[in-house]
């Protein structure tokens, strides 16, 4: 059951959205990574990989410990919403159920 964010805030955690320091000991850190939180590094990189067309689709799903258990998340990112990630694997199944009849 996804829950509005600004409603809810019992499903944030504070360690995963609190900004992470980079390090850079072996190559330069991408700007927009940099005093980012993990959640949002995430939301970035499935964005870009949705975006750059690598995957079909991404889904990014936030929930604490307590209720996730109960079902409970929040969406962060409309674009990375379920909807949209279950819609496009739907499609993809279709796609090759289609594909198989042909044969």
């Amino acid at each position: 059951m996804s829950l509005n964010p600004k409603i809810d805030k019992r499903l944030r955690a504070a360690g995963s959205l609190s900004p992470v320091r980079a390090r850079e000991p072996h190559f330069k850190v991408f700007p927009e990574f940099k005093e980012a939180s993990y959640a949002k590094r995430y939301e970035i990189l499935l964005t870009k990989l949705v975006r750059e067309r690598l995957y079909d689709a991404a889904c990014l799903l936030m929930s604490n410990a307590a209720d996730g258990r109960k079902g409970l998340y929040r969406e962060p990112a409309a674009e990375l919403g379920f909807q949209n990630f279950i819609a496009s694997l739907m499609a993809k199944a279709i796609a090759v159920a289609k594909s198989k009849d042909v044969d």
